[in-house]
């Protein structure tokens, strides 16, 4: 794929000669941070460009931006490959660097494209947005070398840590900055661990996740100072935390959902734990402050100091969404269960709160989350996986969306994702048609909790 990424690189910059660039991009942390990656780089070629980030791509979008066209350059970075169908009479080029699954047979002359699933080995070339950002920007100057750090928090950002591709691993080397150390994945790492352990939504711990007395209670138990951080662990240390967790946790009780690499960044100048910098980026794109998200990544100081505060309203924004999906009534089939929070929960991080429950000892390997909520005239419709075996969560919705237009013909409900997430946005009206479609896709008996 590399090749390829140097090919692309060079008809990039031969197109975009003496032409603005638009950056389009996704709201998540890859997508934030693909979009960091580019500006950086751009700026440095003394290149004009300006940035838009999305919640995905619904057809208004993509026709209201291929009007700047032949004005503007379109570049995508973490999204678009799900589109390929409204790219089918371009007048100009677009440019797409994404991860996200294809459909091969729709692609023609003027959709230039990176896409790790377009090459002979896609478990090898394996990489998210910001990934296959950086490979571009490297491409295009070696001295870009230093925004790998950035493509390490798009990596975290959409859990590619584990078991690493041969490409993913490239990005790891190249990031000078990078610690990785093995231990709880318990998050940031760098801070006290009653507070770690209080805001831990992955792992999610019964009785200590949102619960600051559960919190101190087992510091108590495992005789850890309550301001120790987990960089300061003893082995000795570290082994009793693991297994009093281990303990909270056994209904759930699998290593390999509470152990891995820890990675630390310089970050501000500042040892980092590179999942909380993610988790901070996703918040204040998701709370709608993506420009502030975009300057914090190119470390700007004022931004910091605006992302924390966000970061700290977002914290407590989902522990009290968690409380409501625990508590609230569910639809509930034979592997599958259906969170319809309606307007309980903000559609910013109902996808999230499917997360930390699928991290949960409350749900089986293989169960798929559904969470829906009230997003004004539409429902943001997220699915998640517990575990990492289980049914393609794209094709499910995509079939779902499938048999659900042909109901509603005039619906405008896309799909985003790939295996292990995805998503869509239905009409608010169309609710009740949309569950039924939903739970007949999933073919399983339903049981209201």
């Amino acid at each position: 794929m590399l090749k390829e990424v140097e090919q692309f690189a060079q008809e990039f910059l031969e197109f975009s000669k003496d032409r603005p660039i638009r950056i389009i991009s996704h709201h998540d942390t890859d997508g934030i941070t693909s979009a960091a990656i580019l500006a950086k780089t751009f700026k440095r070629l003394d290149k004009k460009f300006s940035i838009r980030i999305v919640k995905g791509l619904e057809e208004g979008t993509i026709k209201e931006e291929l009007k700047r066209q032949p004005k503007e350059v379109i570049l995508f970075s973490d999204l678009a490959s799900g589109s390929v169908d409204y790219f089918q009479d371009l007048a100009e080029p677009i440019f797409i660097l994404d991860h996200h699954e294809i459909d091969k047979s729709k692609l023609n002359d003027k959709i230039k494209i990176i896409n790790p699933h377009l090459t002979d080995s896609p478990e090898d070339n394996e990489a998210t947005g910001a990934g296959i950002c950086y490979f571009f920007s490297k491409a295009i100057s070696h001295d870009n070398q230093d925004l790998a750090s950035l493509a390490i928090i798009g990596m975290i950002g959409d859990r590619h840590e584990s078991n690493l591709s041969k490409v993913n691993q490239k990005i790891v080397e190249d990031a000078n900055d990078l610690k990785i150390k093995k231990g709880l994945v318990i998050y940031p790492a760098t801070r006290p661990l009653r507070r770690a352990l209080e805001w831990s939504t992955s792992p999610y711990i019964p009785g200590v996740t949102g619960n600051g007395p559960g919190a101190m209670e087992i510091l108590r138990e495992t005789g850890i100072n309550f301001d120790k951080s987990l960089l300061d662990l003893s082995e000795e240390e570290m082994s009793k935390l693991i297994t009093a967790v281990m303990i909270r946790r056994a209904q759930h009780n699998k290593e390999s959902d509470i152990l891995g690499n820890l990675y630390i960044l310089k970050f501000f100048n500042t040892k980092e734990d590179v999942r909380e910098i993610s988790t901070l980026v996703n918040a204040c794109s998701r709370l709608g402050y993506s420009d502030i998200a975009i300057s914090y990544c190119l470390e700007n100081e004022k931004a910091k100091t605006q992302a924390l505060d966000i970061y700290t309203e977002y914290k407590q924004e989902l522990v009290s969404g968690l409380r409501v999906a625990e508590k609230m009534d569910k639809i509930k089939g034979k592997g599958f269960v259906i969170l319809n929070a309606k307007d309980q929960i903000k559609d910013a991080i109902v996808g999230t709160i499917c997360s930390m429950l699928s991290s949960s000892p409350t749900y089986t390997e293989g169960t798929i989350l559904i969470g829906m909520a009230y997003n004004e005239d539409k429902i943001k419709v997220s699915a998640r996986i517990v575990g990492q075996e289980g049914r393609n969560l794209k094709e499910v919705l995509e079939k779902t969306v499938i048999k659900f237009k042909t109901n509603n013909p005039e619906s405008i409900a896309e799909v985003g994702g790939h295996h292990f997430a995805a998503g869509c946005l239905v009409e608010k009206s169309k609710e009740e048609s949309f569950i039924e479609t939903l739970k007949k896709e999933l073919e399983i008996e339903i049981v209201k909790l």
